[in-house]
């Protein structure tokens, strides 16, 4: 069954009933799968309050709930948080998942169950960077303490670091690695999906600076294209400016910026930021880095790759037939649940 977003194609195609302002479906699953219930629940977000785009705060989560969450009231389950990429949201990442059922049929091939949470990181300009911006917004501290209590105070979990993992795609990717090396008191387990950013920035084109440069109101940026609104989400992520209105951020060039830029862009890529974080980076029970062969995000991901190597932490890096997104669905059914299932902590 293919689920996309809260259309009508996806509600005439699941049985949906609303409790307490709580969006719940039964998604039927293939033969031998049995079926997960899928939540999707606003919730409040103080770390992103007073953010200077003015992103909402309170948001939704989609929650996925085992087979035998309702069934066995006393269980309590261990907990992935998986952090979809720019450009998308959550119900777009849980349509992805939808293609193969990816959590139905992996528990059905013998993953323990778990509840598997997706939050919402869209922003004005499409995307938070997973990052702590004045501008933006404190993406980190949302997913690490808001989110996660949230989940703890409302469901079954095991509420403790041994029994969380991080995982997500791409942007998702990049918050994994960076929330991870941040946050190892947090989380136990991280699976990085064909990771962005990884690389120090180089700059960017000085004919797109121009053309970025040349609009004064962000909401008429909405209709630029993907590597132009991207640009603008790396710069309100990473270079914000509190005191340069209406953006808020610095863009590479700004000759009246108090620190370069493209110096602020390349301390927060992961492969500059690693060196502070190897400690931390120790500290996990597993970490995992999938790609495609045919990805152009691939060359950043083997010298991750190489640096966690070289610094004797251990992981898992494969490298499978395919691009940036066609086979997302099959490594989450097939490789990310089985990971945590073996990684995380169960009661």
């Amino acid at each position: 069954m293919m689920i996309t977003t809260m259309s009508t194609v996806f509600r005439k195609a699941l049985r949906k009933v609303t409790i307490a302002g709580v969006a719940m479906v039964m998604l039927a699953s293939p033969a031998g799968a049995q079926d997960v219930t899928i939540e999707q629940v606003m919730i409040p977000g103080p770390s992103l309050e007073g953010n200077l785009e003015g992103n909402a705060a309170t948001r939704d989560i989609i929650v996925y709930l085992p087979p035998s969450y309702e069934a066995d009231e006393e269980r309590r389950y261990p907990v992935v948080y998986a952090l979809h990429g720019y450009s998308s949201n959550n119900d777009a990442f849980r349509g992805d998942l939808a293609r193969t059922d990816a959590v139905a049929t992996a528990f059905a091939a013998g993953a323990q169950e778990m509840i598997v949470v997706m939050p919402d990181a869209q922003t004005l300009h499409n995307g938070s960077m997973y990052t702590a911006s004045v501008t933006t917004g404190d993406w980190e501290s949302y997913i690490a303490e808001d989110v996660v209590a949230y989940v703890d105070e409302n469901y079954r979990t095991i509420p403790a670091r041994e029994a969380r993992g991080l995982a997500g795609h791409s942007m998702g990717g990049y918050g994994t690695l960076r929330i991870g090396m941040k946050r190892p008191d947090v989380f136990a387990a991280l699976y990085a999906m064909s990771p962005c950013c990884l690389e120090p920035s180089r700059g960017v084109d000085p004919a797109m600076l121009k053309k970025l440069r040349a609009f004064e109101d962000p909401a008429d940026t909405l209709e630029l294209g993907f590597f132009e609104r991207a640009t603008l989400a790396s710069a309100a992520a990473w270079s914000p400016n509190p005191e340069n209105p209406p953006f808020y951020f610095d863009l590479p060039g700004d000759e009246d910026a108090v620190t370069d830029p493209v110096a602020r862009w390349t301390a927060n890529a992961p492969l500059a930021m690693a060196d502070q974080y190897r400690s931390a980076l120790m500290t996990y029970e597993a970490i995992a880095i999938d790609i495609g062969d045919e990805d152009w995000l691939l060359p950043g991901a083997k010298k991750m790759d190489e640096w966690l190597t070289l610094n004797g932490i251990e992981h898992e890096f494969e490298i499978y037939e395919g691009d940036h997104v066609n086979r997302v669905s099959e490594q989450f059914r097939d490789k990310v649940l089985p990971f945590f299932s073996d990684a995380l902590r169960t009661e």
